[in-house]
């Protein structure tokens, strides 16, 4: 055990540890034998896994096999396609809207000496009213149920093709979630961070784009693949659309095949496999990041002007 894990509390000692492995031992037994008496006997009393149930899933012979898979294969593609989709417009809104609001909050603090009042109070009352609407739409958009969400864009967009109306309805909520994640990130920055940038003598739109608004990726970046997450989880939502995704294929399948059960345990294996893959793919590029900064060569010194002597110390 490590020396800073030892002071926040007593390393246990063999008679402790010997009296967690036997707890733990007990425990897992008492789980598996809840698990046999309360899931697996009312499963099997059932019929659930019968040769009926999980043969179009799992046996080679049966000749549904190929067909439900092709149709789970479609469905899965569809879901992939929205989710990209969103996910993509998501972060662009996202983005765009926080770095918005950033200046907004920004231009407030100026008082436009130099100009005339008039147009200096035109302006200011200009950068009131946008800061007073995109907070609005933040609020009511993070506010509605994605489901309502996607039904409206459905029905005003008039889109015949459901892909669209259920990107742009998930791309309506997970923006302004996004934009104020990013936005709680740039805000959380220490406060030397802008002073360095106004020092070097960027303007607002530069310190923002290039000094805050990668910091807060990297700093936001669990908080980002939680929301990702989300967006892929939330397109089975498009039921509402009629838009055959992974789930609406496979409640199809379930009307004529009658196994829920089976069906269901498929497709959340699916889903829990793609957003263990996303999370695992943000934990690499985190661990990417955090190592090209550690190993980000310093500064050089400066080097001695040709005029002025070098004095070596003895």
């Amino acid at each position: 055990m490590s020396p800073q894990s030892s002071v926040l509390y007593d390393a246990p000692g063999p008679r402790t540890r010997r009296r967690t492995t036997v707890a733990a031992v007990l425990i897992g037994v008492l789980l598996l034998v809840g698990a046999y008496y309360l899931v697996y006997r009312p499963l099997e009393a059932n019929g659930q896994f019968t040769a009926l149930k999980w043969g179009p899933l799992v046996d080679p012979d049966d000749p549904n096999l190929s067909l439900v898979w092709e149709r789970i294969r479609l469905g899965i593609i569809a879901t992939l396609t929205a989710a990209a989709l969103a996910i993509v417009c998501s972060l662009l809104a996202g983005t765009l809207l926080a770095i918005a609001r950033m200046l907004l909050k920004e231009q407030a603090k100026r008082r436009y000496a130099g100009m005339p009042a008039a147009a200096a109070y035109t302006l200011r009352g200009l950068n009131t009213a946008l800061r007073g609407i995109t907070r609005f739409c933040v609020e009511v958009f993070r506010g509605l149920p994605v489901l309502v969400t996607i039904f409206f864009a459905w029905r005003i967009s008039g889109i015949s093709d459901p892909l669209w109306p259920l990107v742009i309805g998930l791309s309506i909520y997970n923006s302004v979630v996004i934009a104020e994640i990013i936005r709680s990130g740039m805000e959380g920055l220490p406060r030397g961070q802008r002073e360095a940038a106004d020092s070097l003598g960027l303007t607002p739109f530069q310190a923002i784009l290039l000094v805050q608004l990668p910091q807060a990726f990297r700093i936001m970046l669990p908080a980002l693949i939680s929301q990702l997450v989300v967006i892929l989880k939330d397109t089975t939502l498009g039921y509402i659309i009629t838009y055959e995704d992974i789930l609406a294929v496979a409640q199809q399948m379930i009307q004529i095949l009658q196994n829920p059960i089976q069906m269901y345990t498929i497709i959340g294996a699916m889903f829990i496999a793609i957003n263990y893959a996303l999370s695992q793919l943000a934990g690499y590029v985190q661990r990417r990041v955090s190592r090209v900064r550690a190993h980000k060569p310093a500064t050089p010194a400066a080097a001695p002007a040709a005029n002025e002597p070098v004095v070596l110390d003895a």
